[in-house]
């Protein structure tokens, strides 16, 4: 299995992505934690704030995004989708948001599947990292797990993918607008005894194979 799981954007170890994925890979971004935002607001945020498709393409990738609202109970079309890449991105936002769009999809079976056979590579930064997780408890105080965008079920999925087995607390002691929160987020997971790492913005959690590591900040 090969992950990066990142605070923030691409993080500090972008030498060591390159290490996980084949010459010029085909990547998927997924941004599906951001639907609780226009398409305008979406737009204007990669417009003006932070391409991921742009960031991505500079590193040498073949960039193309993946909308999991298309494939929300059609597994079979995804699944197909998923075998054209060697690498999904997955970009921060709304934990909760991004956990259902999962669900919906069937993405979430599926990625873990194709993670366990080694053929593909994940990867994501905030949201993107927190689902990869077991459990989202704790996150409820950083995110919003009632926020309902237009086209999706109401319940709250409160697991995650399970690959890895430690929850993450993104943006610890950095500076971002959620690094108040985050603190919020890292006294219940120590008060309700959750195994947790805590990363600041620059840091990440590589997977290859059964090796994980945290890499902190330059």
């Amino acid at each position: 299995m090969r992950l990066y799981l990142s605070s923030y954007r691409l993080g500090d170890h972008v030498d060591r992505l390159r290490q996980l994925l084949p010459p010029r890979p085909r990547v998927a971004v997924v941004a599906n934690a951001l639907d609780v935002y226009s398409n305008e607001a979406r737009r204007s945020h990669r417009a003006t704030v932070y391409d991921p498709n742009a960031e991505l393409e500079t590193l040498g990738f073949e960039v193309a995004d993946l909308d999991l609202r298309a494939y929300f109970a059609k597994p079979g079309p995804l699944a197909e989708r998923l075998a054209a890449v060697d690498f999904v991105w997955v970009l921060g936002g709304e934990s909760f948001v991004l956990r259902r769009a999962m669900a919906l999809s069937g993405f979430d079976t599926e990625i873990v599947r194709r993670l366990r056979a080694d053929q593909l590579a994940y990867g994501g930064f905030s949201a993107g990292a927190i689902v990869a997780t077991p459990t989202l408890r704790g996150i409820h105080l950083m995110d919003d797990p009632v926020v309902v965008p237009e086209g999706y079920p109401p319940e709250t999925v409160w697991t995650g993918l399970g690959l890895v087995d430690f929850s993450i607390v993104p943006h610890w002691r950095s500076d971002h607008p959620e690094a108040a929160t985050a603190e919020k987020a890292v006294a219940y997971v120590e008060q309700h005894s959750v195994h947790h790492e805590c990363l600041a913005d620059g840091d990440v959690v590589v997977r290859s194979g059964d090796d994980i590591e945290v890499l902190r900040l330059a």
